[in-house]
């Protein structure tokens, strides 16, 4: 009785060890404690069972309408002995205290044609002619009440450290990621260039001559 009873056993076990063996190897099998690992809460990279909340059902979401998407920039950095390093850089992942890295290693890729330009002034006079003014020299109708804008006219900032600012903001002012797209970013910059005296606001033709800060605009940018 009692090897019936263990060959009755071993016949059990052994069934249930082939059937838990499966090809689809995307099935966990039986979950004997799915609230020890499943979250409660939906989770976004996560989808155990159908979203009720959700249209179709699904936790991820697509992006919103009007998403600023993000974009990846190619850089360049030489250092003192001529030797070029291909930073890769990601502008939005540079750290905001590292306005040092921006400035020595991004430089417009737009040309400053007189368009490029021109955007460039209606983009600044929405965003920015508030707070620095009509020419930068910091005292737009809100530079009035909120102290310490910058007087962007006087100061000869580079393409990295314009476009960092924008992004990151600094001081007082706000980032402005998430209003500005990084082409509008740089189309600001170049007109920034205009109110310090940098560039004509007839703009210049592309190859001819330099950009502000003295380094070449035809970069391109990277997919």
């Amino acid at each position: 009785m009692m090897r019936f009873k263990q060959y009755t056993m071993a016949v059990v076990a052994g069934l249930f060890v082939l059937t838990s063996c499966q090809r689809d190897y995307n099935d966990p099998g039986t979950e004997y404690a799915p609230n020890m690992y499943v979250s409660v809460p939906y989770e976004p990279l996560t989808q155990v069972e159908e979203n009720k909340v959700t249209p179709d059902g699904a936790n991820v979401l697509p992006p919103v309408p009007g998403t600023i998407s993000r974009r990846n920039y190619s850089t360049k950095y030489v250092d003192e002995y001529g030797n070029e390093y291909d930073l890769g850089l990601m502008v939005y992942r540079t750290h905001p205290d590292s306005i040092e890295v921006a400035e020595k290693t991004l430089k417009n890729p737009l040309p400053a044609t007189k368009q490029v330009i021109a955007e460039g002034k209606v983009l600044y006079e929405r965003f920015c002619q508030p707070c620095h003014g009509a020419k930068g020299q910091g005292d737009g109708l809100v530079g009035e009440k909120y102290k310490g804008v910058a007087n962007i006219a006087a100061n000869k900032f580079n393409d990295g450290h314009i476009f960092h600012v924008i992004t990151h903001g600094k001081g007082r002012m706000w980032p402005h990621a998430s209003q500005l797209d990084p082409l509008e970013r740089w189309k600001i910059v170049h007109y920034v260039h205009v109110l310090s005296g940098d560039l004509p606001e007839s703009g210049i033709v592309p190859g001819q001559e330099e950009s502000a800060n003295g380094q070449s605009s035809d970069v391109a940018m990277a997919n």
